[in-house]
């Protein structure tokens, strides 16, 4: 028998997470906001994404967009330019966001009248996988000079996104990246994810990856 009482923290954090992310779901669906939780590591294209997805969209749904960073404004700035509403969420160091920091962006955002919500999370591919930010479903990027060994060693990521964008394949030819050998890996983590080939540069790829959205939205609004 233990001289001492042992607090569990970490599942504490989690369970307390876990509750408000699945209130901030319940009223998302009440205002008929989608709610994209957008991750990937740093330098995958995640706003240039962000930039061809919002140009393709913003004639048929109101947009908002939450940036989230450690600390600047560079992103948020260059999502500006595109005419959606945007939000800066500085986290203070911390390298994810949580289900009250996105609830703190969503009531700075205000989401009566948007449509569709991106949360553009901090770039890293492990904090963020472990927290439930309340989003309507979980996506991310891998781009091709990153490597195709990402499934193998972020597995926890990989299982928990709806939706996985290659990016930057109009240079895979000057990479050693087996696209098939993602494919495998991704889908063996997790049998349900949706797969993406896109380049943001180029545009290919987008309109398959706005089709998913328009429908996804679609359903969330129903």
């Amino acid at each position: 028998m233990s001289n001492f009482k042992v607090l569990e923290i970490k599942q504490n954090v989690f369970e307390n997470n876990n509750r408000l992310a699945d209130s901030l779901r319940k009223d998302l669906k009440k205002d008929k906001t989608f709610l994209l939780n957008l991750m990937s590591s740093p330098g995958s294209g995640k706003t240039t994404t962000l930039t061809k997805t919002i140009n393709s969209l913003k004639d048929e749904m109101n947009i908002g967009v939450i940036e989230a960073d450690i600390d600047s404004s560079v992103d948020a700035n260059t999502i500006f330019q595109t005419g959606a509403k945007v939000i800066q969420l500085h986290t203070g160091g911390m390298c994810h966001l949580d289900a009250g920091m996105t609830k703190q962006g969503l009531i700075g955002l205000g989401t009566k009248e948007i449509d569709f919500a991106i949360l553009e999370n901090v770039g890293n591919l492990v904090c963020p996988a472990e927290f439930d930010t309340g989003a309507s479903k979980n996506a991310m990027i891998l781009s091709v000079p990153e490597g195709d060994d990402k499934p193998l060693k972020y597995p926890l990521m990989f299982s928990i996104v709806d939706v996985l964008l290659i990016n930057k394949i109009d240079v895979i030819e000057h990479f050693d990246f087996d696209l098939e050998a993602v494919k495998e890996r991704a889908m063996k983590l997790n049998p349900n994810i949706k797969i993406i080939p896109i380049s943001a540069r180029t545009g290919e790829g987008i309109d398959e990856w706005v089709d998913w959205i328009r429908t996804e939205v679609k359903k969330w609004n129903s």
